[in-house]
């Protein structure tokens, strides 16, 4: 159990830190904070501040976690990871599950946090971080786009993970490269869907948001597993004599058969 409860926790804390950013930190402004004509001016991180704080919960977590778990924290790299034969079917099931306990936990405490201002409301077209597309994608994507993006970048994020996991010499760098790639994920899709490449992610914070965010969850499940899947096969297929890692810091998996 104690793998599962370790990527309860890492998932807990990338939703907590990434969307707690979006929505406390993201454009704070005061009453402190205001220009001689009284206009206020934000003092918050904005798209950059927020693509850092996501990088940086993977770079933090994973050298406190990836020697019990691997540190997947998202059910598309545990997918990635299966479909390059580096990580056993039967942890998938158990593994997304904790996945998706940690982020739901996570998005509600991010929304008990935020009502603790009374001027904030689920009325926004992101509310608590979520993603979307349409009228939900911060720069109206239609639901084409918003699907091939979170593909592709899913795809490269797991191309990523499994090249930096991969030999004994670079694994103990492995978190800072999975951590910057997705601070550069970030900065290129958040207009586009928020940026998920992650269903545990969005799932935590679209099941407090309301019913309207619930109902395009589906495009965030399908498109980063479909991504994950295809960088899984392709990197076995460039790479099947290569030993590699099963997690950020650990080494080959005993039991690689699926």
């Amino acid at each position: 159990m104690k793998k599962y409860i370790v990527e309860l926790i890492g998932t807990f804390w990338l939703v907590l830190g990434g969307c707690g950013s979006a929505v406390v930190a993201a454009a704070f402004t005061s009453d402190a904070n205001t220009i001689g004509s009284g206009v206020q001016f934000p003092l918050g991180g904005g798209l950059l501040g927020v693509s850092l704080a996501f990088g940086l919960t993977i770079i933090t977590i994973a050298y406190s976690i990836g020697q019990i778990s691997g540190c997947h924290l998202n059910p598309a790299v545990s997918f990635g990871l299966w479909a390059a034969n580096k990580f056993p079917g039967k942890d998938l099931l158990p593994y997304i599950i904790a996945q998706v306990l940690g982020a739901i936990i996570a998005g509600g405490l991010v929304y008990l946090i935020a009502i603790g201002n009374p001027e904030y409301s689920l009325s926004g077209s992101n509310p608590l971080g979520t993603n979307g597309y349409g009228t939900h994608s911060p720069g109206d994507y239609p639901l084409f786009t918003c699907l091939i993006s979170e593909i592709i970048f899913t795809f490269m994020f797991l191309m990523i993970i499994l090249g930096a996991t991969n030999s004994r010499e670079t694994s103990n760098l492995a978190p800072v490269a999975i951590g910057l790639a997705l601070v550069l994920i970030h900065l290129v899709t958040i207009p586009i869907t928020n940026t998920s490449v992650n269903p545990a992610r969005s799932t935590g914070v679209a099941l407090w948001a309301g019913s309207e965010l619930i109902s395009q969850l589906w495009l965030f499940w399908v498109a980063p597993i479909v991504g994950g899947l295809l960088a899984g096969w392709t990197y076995r297929g460039l790479f099947a004599n290569e030993q590699t890692t099963s997690g950020y810091k650990r080494e080959v998996l005993e039991d690689t058969r699926v």
